[in-house]
């Protein structure tokens, strides 16, 4: 399916104009983000997405329209769960509540990048090599039974290989300053703590979009819907965490439903050539293990409380 140059533009333009908006208006002066605030923009953002999709369901079909929706539900699930990593990072940096955005901000920019890299070079690779599928459906089986299996507490920054070079490289002040990333001091420019939480947040992206691209070009090898329902999964992300960050905990069971989602994404690809699994039939299915595994996760924390109390 070819799609026009103008709809290209127009999402970049819509993107432009979001993110200016955002930052420029908004978020231009440092300041805590309140839980109400965040839902705000976590709705603002998710209307925007809805919205481009019925406008691809009423001028391409139903198919793509449903790409779109299961591709960026899958995104946006994945995304949920990153958020457990970007509150260990922000609490390892004891980064201040008030520069947490601005953070976020320029990860999610720098991941916008990455995730567009990412998915066109995926893509180069399925058609190039068909092989490549088969590699990708095992990667992602792999993943899923890894993902299962993690433990959240599992995540260690101070390990993190570009941390540590970026350590070596830039002398780094003590405190913060700001929401600045660099700063002058004896005519030396030095990074703040700040820019090594950046560093951290978007070396991790790079571990995430491993996980995620290959997902979502299993959905939809069509470059335009893979690129734009990733796009817009990610650009919610920063109002996401601000709102599940304290609560993401609760949620103890989401883990195991990506693994499962992730595992039957790779299946799909494993078996692309022998029959095709229709886009309705994929969109239930991640829906109804998101679902089950939510709900699962809110049980357990009632049956806990209800022991202790």
């Amino acid at each position: 399916m070819e799609f026009p140059l103008w709809i290209w533009i127009f999402f970049h333009v819509v993107v432009v104009v979001m993110l200016a908006i955002d930052l420029g208006v908004f978020h231009r002066s440092a300041h805590e983000v309140k839980f109400k605030e965040a839902v705000t923009w976590s709705i603002v953002w998710i209307v925007v997405a809805l919205a481009f999709n019925v406008l691809i369901l009423v001028l391409w079909g139903v198919v793509p329209a449903l790409h779109f929706f299961t591709a960026y539900l899958v995104e946006k699930s994945l995304s949920a769960d990153n958020i457990f990593v970007f509150a260990v990072i922000f609490s390892y940096f004891a980064v201040p509540p008030a520069y947490q955005h601005r953070v976020l901000f320029w990860g999610i920019i720098g991941a916008v990048l990455m995730r567009a890299l990412f998915i066109f070079a995926g893509i180069q690779l399925l058609e190039m090599f068909h092989w490549m599928i088969y590699v990708f459906g095992a990667f992602l089986v792999y993943t899923g039974i890894r993902l299962a299996r993690r433990n959240a507490e599992q995540v260690h920054p101070e390990h993190n290989p570009v941390l540590r070079l970026a350590q070596r490289v830039f002398p780094v002040t003590p405190t913060y300053h700001g929401q600045h990333f660099f700063v002058r001091e004896n005519n030396q420019w030095k990074a703040t703590p700040l820019f090594l939480a950046l560093l951290v947040v978007e070396s991790t992206d790079v571990m995430f979009a491993v996980d995620s691209v290959p997902a979502v070009l299993a959905i939809t090898p069509e470059p335009f819907i893979a690129y734009t329902s990733n796009i817009f999964a990610i650009l919610g992300l920063r109002a996401l965490y601000f709102v599940l960050a304290g609560l993401i905990q609760r949620f103890r069971y989401l883990h195991v439903g990506l693994a499962v989602i992730l595992a039957y994404i790779g299946c799909k690809m494993l078996v692309s050539d022998l029959f095709k699994i229709p886009a309705v039939v994929s969109l239930g299915v991640v829906a109804l293990v998101l679902l089950i595994s939510g709900w699962a996760s809110l049980r357990a924390e009632r049956r806990e409380r209800v022991a202790h109390s």
